[in-house]
């Protein structure tokens, strides 16, 4: 009697095998969950193509920053357990590296990698010097040491105007390739011209899905999985003889330079940056929301909550003014849903979803759907 060959498994391994390898074997488990983030790198591929405007592709660009933002975070609070307010702070080094560098050192690629790597090494050397000092003490007291920081360095951005702009921030220019009146194609590439913001947004794009894969690499890797064991039990992980706080200072400094990424990111497409852009406490706000909306402990959360809260903030307001017109005849509705009421309705939408989805939208997804 011979037996049939048991190739199934190894066919649907060889099959899955590159996705796998490419998600860090971390798939999303959920038929609804990977339409949902598929959707999401399809429209942030194609949006210079597919929507006209300068709105779209500048939310698409928003989108991308803080997914990497975001996920930096979640490293953070979601995989270690460290409530960090210091994040922010982070963010605006990255900004303030490229805008200086570009503003003080003249618009070329040699520049804004000069201010890139000082941006990078100064995170660094904050994210060591606050592990080491800080996650010694109970979480609460962390916490509030990195507030103390990160507004130290809100007000310290804004004393020195001779190098920061002051409250006015820098504008900069980019290197020759990323201006507006770079042409790559002489002609139209699928009616959208290749210029230079084209090739800043894509610029945009790629870096940071290679950083959001990156991330998603760590957490699933042997150190990732030491980190969830801190952060379930510090005591019997240290028991076992794992050096808890080298492991979390670690995983500050990673989040540290992701974050500082996202903000020259940022700086870059904005060609400005200033403490409102990069260090406003609000900013840190939206990064938490981001990240409960999206679920903690889930890299995939930082993509749909970062997706959700950039696209309400950039059209609810739009929207509720349609509709505030649509209703213009009626009492009461037309004011109730005026577009200047919008914040109220978003810390709403958000009140709402947190109740909904209590383990995050991702972690609903995976429990209700196979």
């Amino acid at each position: 009697m011979t037996s049939s060959p048991a190739l199934p498994f190894d066919e649907t391994r060889r099959q899955g095998g590159f996705l796998s390898a490419v998600l860090s074997s971390d798939l999303p488990r959920s038929r609804v969950l990977s339409v949902v983030l598929l959707a999401i790198l399809l429209v942030l591929a194609t949006t210079p193509f597919v929507f006209s405007g300068s709105q779209p592709i500048g939310t698409a660009a928003k989108i991308c920053v803080f997914i990497v933002l975001v996920a930096s975070y979640d490293l953070l609070l979601g995989y270690s357990g460290i409530v960090s307010f210091a994040h922010t702070m982070f963010f605006g080094i990255g900004g303030y590296g490229i805008a200086i560098a570009l503003e003080r050192l003249g618009p070329t690629w040699g520049s804004a990698a000069i201010g890139l790597v000082a941006a990078l090494a100064l995170s660094a050397v904050l994210a060591v010097a606050i592990g080491l000092l800080s996650l010694r003490v109970r979480a609460i007291f962390f916490s509030m040491i990195t507030l103390a920081v990160a507004s130290a360095a809100a007000v310290l951005a804004s004393q020195l105007s001779s190098l920061t702009g002051g409250e006015d921030g820098l504008s900069f220019q980019l290197p020759q390739a990323l201006r507006p009146a770079f042409r790559l194609l002489s002609e139209p590439l699928f009616g959208t011209a290749v210029n230079g913001r084209l090739l800043a947004y894509y610029l945009v794009f790629f870096v940071s899905l290679l950083v959001f894969l990156t991330l998603l690499r760590i957490v699933n890797s042997p150190f990732g999985r030491v980190l969830q064991a801190i952060r379930e039990n510090e005591f019997r992980a240290e028991a076992l003889g794992y050096r808890v706080v080298a492991y979390r200072t670690a995983a500050s400094v990673i989040s540290a330079l992701a974050a500082t990424i996202a903000g020259a990111l940022m700086a870059l497409w904005l060609r400005y940056n200033g403490p409102d852009t990069t260090l406003s406490f609000s900013i840190m706000v939206d990064i938490l929301l981001m990240v409960v909306i999206g679920g903690m402990g889930t890299m995939y959360g930082a993509v749909i909550g970062a997706a959700l809260f950039v696209l309400a903030q950039s059209y609810l307001q739009v929207l509720m003014e349609a509709g505030s017109s649509a209703l213009a005849g009626l009492p009461l509705l037309p004011n109730l849903i005026h577009p200047d009421r919008w914040l109220l309705w978003l810390g709403a939408l958000f009140v709402i979803s947190v109740y909904a989805f209590p383990g995050g939208i991702v972690g609903r997804l995976r429990r209700a759907v196979p």
